[in-house]
């Protein structure tokens, strides 16, 4: 018999996925765990795996679609064999569940305002929810009117309460006998206007409510985006939203970590040699096992410490970015934990990790040093509590004793989640980060 292929869950986050291409055309033959397809999922291109073996009979998510979870995106089953009948439960799901979803509860209402190229609006005050007022008519709607000619059935008293509170009765469905709408669906329709309102009112206000594009005379192409480009939006919108967020900036002399680097890669071949962010990621890593406030998450009213610091090494690939994790880097050397970010860099630009590989950071690290930039701030990376913001190593005139001098400075911003780290934490945190970049040595104490 038939079987249909579900769209599997690829990543621990993964609400759809994007079919990147088929290694299997229809009429193929499949053999049970054998990769049928390419998923693009929230994090990395997976590979998908059949279950059975088969032929694939049908397509029906072609490559570049979507597919939510659990979606039905083919057909396997014997050769020539009939698939008519799951082809029609498949178009009647799909059907009822777009009738489903297309059927308003509260008809809401609001004034239409017109505008030449755009608009912008100061929200000064959250947004109240309008019901449309019951058309009046001059005879009020009773016991005795009859469905037939388009009337309702509706109890007197539910129809005064629907004209004090502004409800039209065509969209209550009645639970009185015969379909008659009484007081308890009036109570009902009530409360849900209720819940609404309060989840609007809870919504963060925005300053600029609506803004139309202004017509422009170049020419443009759209694109799609990917699940990744997709996930990486609405992680950081929250990360904006429910996180409050404060930033510390320190200045670090770089000189003597440099020093080090060159030291270390004299004795190493050109494919090991450490990079200054190997030994960043050294440095941040012992910090943070002095400073548990750091290296730790806010949880359902909770601080979660961890005992190691798993940290999230932040890479810039094709159409997105990733954050490879380097578990327990407070126990490893400088040359271990470049020798794993090369090899989890490079998986990444190849759309090769596993969940496993990318998921589960205490602590992230982003350095754009090698672009030039020379401070910038990160967006934090939920549940993290931080994220640490790598600028580049340039060399500064320096006042010091009366003496200018010539250093590489390089300045560092720390993203700081306000419900687990206070502002003297995150200071002695940067304070014992400087100092171990600053005198490399304390890293072997």
């Amino acid at each position: 018999m038939a079987s249909k292929i579900l769209m599997p869950k690829l990543s621990p986050t993964m609400e759809e996925g994007q079919i990147s291409r088929w290694l299997k055309k229809e009429g193929d033959e499949v053999q049970a765990n054998e990769t049928i397809a390419e998923v693009d999922t929230d994090k990395a291109t997976m590979e998908m795996t059949s279950l059975e073996s088969g032929v694939l009979l049908k397509i029906l998510v072609p490559a570049g679609a979507n597919a939510k979870l659990g979606q039905v995106i083919a057909i396997i089953g014997k050769k020539d064999e009939d698939i008519s009948q799951i082809l029609a439960e498949i178009e009647s799901s799909s059907t009822s569940q777009s009738a489903d979803t297309s059927k308003p509860e509260i008809a809401a209402s609001a004034p239409e305002t017109k505008t030449e190229s755009f608009k912008t609006e100061i929200a000064t005050q959250p947004p109240k929810l309008e019901v449309p007022l019951v058309q009046q008519t001059e005879k009020a709607r009773s016991d005795d009117e009859e469905k037939g000619d388009g009337r309702l059935f509706v109890s007197p008293i539910a129809a005064r309460m629907a004209a004090e509170h502004g409800i039209d009765l065509r969209n209550v469905r009645g639970s009185g006998p015969g379909g008659r709408i009484i007081k308890r669906d009036i109570e009902q329709m009530l409360l849900k206007a209720e819940r609404v309102e309060e989840k609007e009112l809870q919504k963060p206000q925005p300053l600029i409510t609506q803004m139309l594009e202004a017509p422009s005379a170049s020419a443009y192409r759209e694109e799609s985006i990917t699940p990744m480009r997709k996930t990486i939006a609405t992680r950081l919108t929250q990360s904006i939203g429910p996180i409050p967020t404060f930033y510390l900036t320190v200045d670090i002399e770089m000189d003597n970590a440099i020093n080090l680097r060159k030291q270390i890669n004299e004795k190493l071949n050109d494919e090991d040699k450490v990079s200054l962010n190997d030994i960043i990621v050294k440095a941040a890593a012992m910090a943070l096992m002095k400073h548990p406030f750091v290296n730790s998450s806010y949880r359902d009213d909770k601080i979660r410490f961890y005992e190691d610091a798993d940290i999230g090494v932040a890479v810039a690939i094709e159409d997105g970015l990733i954050t490879p994790v380097i578990r327990k880097a407070n126990k490893k050397g400088i040359t271990e934990i470049s020798r794993e970010i090369k090899q989890l860099a490079a998986r990444a630009r190849e759309k090769k990790l596993q969940p496993e590989e990318y998921t589960g950071a205490t602590f992230s690290i982003s350095n754009l040093g090698m672009f030039g930039i020379k401070q910038f701030t990160a967006l934090i990376n939920p549940p993290e509590a931080a994220i640490l913001a790598v600028g580049a190593a340039t060399e500064t005139p320096v006042v010091r004793n009366g003496n200018i001098e010539i250093h590489s400075i390089m300045s560092v911003t720390m993203s700081c989640d306000h419900r687990v780290i206070d502002g003297a934490t995150g200071a002695k945190f940067l304070q014992t980060f400087k100092q171990m970049l600053e005198n490399p040595i304390l890293m072997l104490l």
